[in-house]
């Protein structure tokens, strides 16, 4: 079931090597890069499952945690770095990267109990919890969930939704046997097959190397770090049996279904001090976010970089810098500076 996978992991690992010979590598030319590996590094068993990281270093831990449709292999740049002066584990989640593409129900529970297992089962200590995008959002998740296991969070250019005060309570959805037969037999079929036809011709689409080029690039304010390496990390896990089915789930249920778990509430119950290191040209996600979490929640810090929706891959010096500093103040038991600026290169 794996050759097709096989194949294409061994050609991106090919073409990785091509382009290290032949790029500048940009704004993080002087920083060691995490070697590809179209086999992976290391895997856990959860709930029967392969579940995929990498782990490098010593000293108090730290768990990096991707974004939608990335892997550890985002982290490329700052792995090494961070494992300079800590142990650094750098996980996929389930269905994502070289984890299992399990055929579960995708919901935000499900990522953020994988989160708290691993750091009971595999880090077995207290950790600084880092996310981009949907992996901030499982990051500050499993912190409120488990806030024994956590010293601290970092979010960069976290998903997540702030509820609508104004915004009337949900209704109660009707008893099954208030539906009609005609919604049941007839209505819910062709809409779930149109569905279906709709996002088998988006996941085609997305997996295709020009069109994960394109996207990186609208979000990458400054593209030099948008190579062979990173489009290879994102498309070789599309080959895997089962992935198609699995973005189906992720884009007709988890996605359409975000509101259930706001920030405002996961804020509320949130005691570790909070990082945000905040990609500022990001057209997703703006620095308004940013400043609204800071406002709902006093004990954050705040940096913004110019850069974009990955600042950790696209400024990978500025993001490291930042971060090790933080670290260093929460190591130190001392109040970080509240806000500041940096100017990617």
């Amino acid at each position: 079931m794996m050759q097709r996978r096989d194949l294409v992991t061994k050609g991106v690992a090919l073409s990785v090597c091509c382009s290290l010979l032949s790029s500048s590598n940009g704004s993080a030319q002087a920083l060691e890069r995490l070697p590809f590996k179209a086999d992976g590094y290391n895997f856990w068993t959860w709930r029967d499952r392969r579940i995929h990281y990498v782990e490098q270093g010593a000293g108090q831990p730290i768990v990096l945690i991707h974004g939608f449709g990335a892997s550890a292999f985002h982290w490329r740049y700052n792995i090494p770095e961070l494992a300079k002066k800590y142990k650094v584990y750098a996980i996929d989640l389930l269905g994502f990267g070289w984890s299992e593409k399990a055929l579960v129900e995708y919901e935000a529970t499900i990522w953020m109990e994988q989160v708290c297992d691993f750091l009971r089962e595999v880090v077995k200590e207290p950790a600084v919890l880092v996310g981009n995008s949907l992996g901030g959002f499982t990051t500050l998740f499993a912190a409120t969930e488990a806030p024994e296991l956590v010293r601290g969070v970092v979010l960069l250019n976290s998903a997540g939704q702030f509820g609508d005060p104004n915004r009337p309570p949900e209704e109660t959805a009707p008893a099954a046997e208030e539906e009609s037969v005609v919604t049941r037999l007839i209505v819910r079929p062709i809409k779930e097959a149109f569905q279906r036809v709709v996002l088998g011709f988006l996941f085609w689409q997305a997996k295709q190397p020009a069109r994960v080029e394109k996207v990186l690039k609208s979000v990458y304010k400054d593209a030099t770090n948008v190579d062979d390496y990173l489009i290879g990390s994102i498309t070789a896990p599309a080959a895997d049996p089962n992935a198609g089915e699995v973005y189906y789930r992720l884009m007709s249920r988890f996605m359409a279904n975000q509101s259930r778990y706001t920030l405002d509430r996961l804020l509320s119950k949130l005691s570790s001090p909070l990082l945000l290191l905040w990609g500022d040209l990001d057209p997703w996600v703006g620095p308004a976010k940013a400043a609204r979490i800071r406002e709902f929640y006093q004990d954050t810090t705040v940096v913004n970089l110019q850069a974009g929706h990955c600042p950790h891959d696209e400024a990978p010096e500025q993001f490291n810098k930042a971060l090790l500093e933080w670290l260093a103040s929460l190591d130190a038991g001392k109040p970080a500076e509240p806000e500041r600026a940096l100017q990617s290169v």
